[in-house]
């Protein structure tokens, strides 16, 4: 189901829609780094070249592929 979040962006409230898994892996990959989601969000709009939602899923998508490639049980 889509979720839609406001997020600081660049100084800005900006809304974001992303399915609830997607914030939910979000905030861990945020967590896992030390820093706030507004802040994981903002460093992934710095180097976006598509919209922010578009661009969020992806790096989730390449923050997962990689965890899995680096995880000896997951035969990667």
């Amino acid at each position: 189901m889509l979720a839609k979040r406001s997020v600081i962006v660049a100084g800005h409230r900006t809304s974001v829609s992303l399915e609830s898994e997607f914030w939910d892996e979000l905030a861990l990959l945020a967590k896992a780094r030390g820093v706030s989601l507004n802040a994981l969000v903002a460093e992934v709009d710095e180097t976006r070249t598509g919209n922010l939602s578009s661009a969020l899923r992806l790096f989730v998508l390449r923050s997962v592929k990689t965890e899995t490639a680096n995880d000896p049980r997951a035969g990667g």
